[in-house]
């Protein structure tokens, strides 16, 4: 039985690295366009967000000098790259896939509208959205939750390295305590780093459940589409 029909996955751009210090590795993804794949087979609706770390995080710019706003839309540009890798990994895999840009930069991709979303959608595309919400200042969790928000998602699910949200960083601190369920509220007075402020704000207004889990675990991705409680559910 399929619980959620429609979602959006985000995953961040450093897991396309793999063991690397920075670029994407194909075993990666290829490895995640077949965990997707398991899911839009099912016929349920897969939107996309994938962030850029991987090549460039504006943020980490401005320390070495950059211009944060200039940082920023290079950190845009960034998401677009690591989303035409997916639609290629996606399409060499067999399915339709239609990729969306914030910034309108055809003939790479088409311009985002919500029409174009459902069209895809209608015609079994999986959607990816890229290059952010096309502005400064937001991140690519902020974007996930808006386009969430936009498509209707049932979920937002949140692809990491750990499986789940822990009390503190699992991988410095080894007694942290893992929580299967957190509100949002919980989440933000307790200092929680799952996304940004305006992200959880977005997601607790709409009251978009989010599933935070372990996104390098094979089959973990279709078991959340089953209702198999993985990873950590985080919800008002």
């Amino acid at each position: 039985m399929i619980k959620y029909k429609k979602v959006l996955l985000k995953l961040s751009g450093e897991s396309l690295m793999g063991g690397g210090q920075y670029g994407i590795k194909t075993e990666s993804l290829m490895r995640y366009a077949g965990e997707i794949k398991s899911i839009a087979e099912m016929d349920v609706k897969v939107g996309l967000v994938i962030g850029g770390g991987n090549i460039f995080r504006g943020l980490k710019g401005v320390d070495k000098g950059f211009d944060r706003i200039k940082g920023d839309y290079m950190g845009m540009m960034a998401t677009v790259i690591n989303g035409l890798a997916l639609q290629s990994a996606l399409e060499s895999s067999g399915l339709k896939c239609r990729l969306l840009t914030a910034i309108r930069m055809e003939p790479v991709g088409q311009g985002y509208s919500k029409q174009l979303v459902n069209d895809a959608f209608e015609n079994g595309e999986v959607v990816i959205f890229t290059a952010g919400t096309g502005n400064p200042f937001f991140t690519t969790d902020t974007a996930a939750a808006l386009r969430a928000v936009e498509m209707e998602a049932e979920l937002l699910i949140k692809g990491t390295r750990v499986d789940g949200v822990y009390t503190a960083d699992p991988e410095k601190v080894p007694d942290a305590r893992k929580y299967d369920e957190i509100s949002f509220d919980e989440a933000y007075s307790k200092g929680l780093k799952i996304v940004d402020l305006t992200a959880f704000t977005i997601c607790k207004e709409n009251n978009l459940d989010m599933v935070v889990f372990d996104v390098d675990t094979a089959g973990n991705l279709k078991k959340i589409i089953l209702g198999q409680r993985i990873g950590t559910l985080v919800k008002n």
